[in-house]
């Protein structure tokens, strides 16, 4: 592999790496340190660290569809590669792809190893009895680089409508 595309792949490796690594520590900690099922209040009536499993895709949609969500993951972290490769000089995508890889691959090492993704983190309003699904690190990363992806999309619509198809 040439220098250049060492290079090249910086943006990359430096989000999903800490992103991969933060997921993963959390949630070693959380496996040792809390039993499934448990929680802890971190501040009262709005946020939990609570131990969940989670064998389905997000919110819990497709249950048990362990084998089809590590599919799924495997195509998207091509995607992920594939697109990297198209946006050589545009840093917030590269970055944004970092986001989605490093959270794709927390997910995946969990759904390989555990059959399901631990899910850590909970949110809401308890007086109201409103709660976010817990969810983690991982999912907080897809999140962000998807945020990043749309935003992107958004700031250059316009471009792509006043393109000549035949500049290109």
């Amino acid at each position: 592999m040439c220098r250049h595309t060492l290079n090249s792949l910086v943006p990359l490796v430096s989000v999903a790496v800490p992103s991969f690594a933060i997921d993963q520590l959390t949630k070693w900690l959380v496996e040792r340190y809390i039993q499934q099922g448990s929680w802890y209040v971190i501040i009262d009536g709005i946020l939990n660290l609570r131990h969940d499993r989670n064998s389905g895709a997000a919110f819990g949609i497709m249950p048990g569809q362990n084998l089809l969500l590590i599919g799924i993951t495997v195509v998207a972290i091509g995607f992920i590669f594939f697109y990297y490769r198209q946006f050589q000089t545009n840093l917030w995508m590269r970055i944004a792809l970092g986001f989605l890889l490093g959270g794709a691959l927390g997910n995946f090492v969990d759904r390989l190893r555990l059959g399901e993704v631990v899910d850590f983190l909970q949110i809401g309003i308890q007086k109201a009895g409103l709660w976010w699904p817990t969810f983690n690190v991982a999912d907080i990363s897809i999140c962000i680089g998807a945020g990043m992806l749309i935003i992107h999309l958004i700031r250059t619509r316009g471009e792509h409508e006043n393109s000549n198809p035949s500049d290109g």
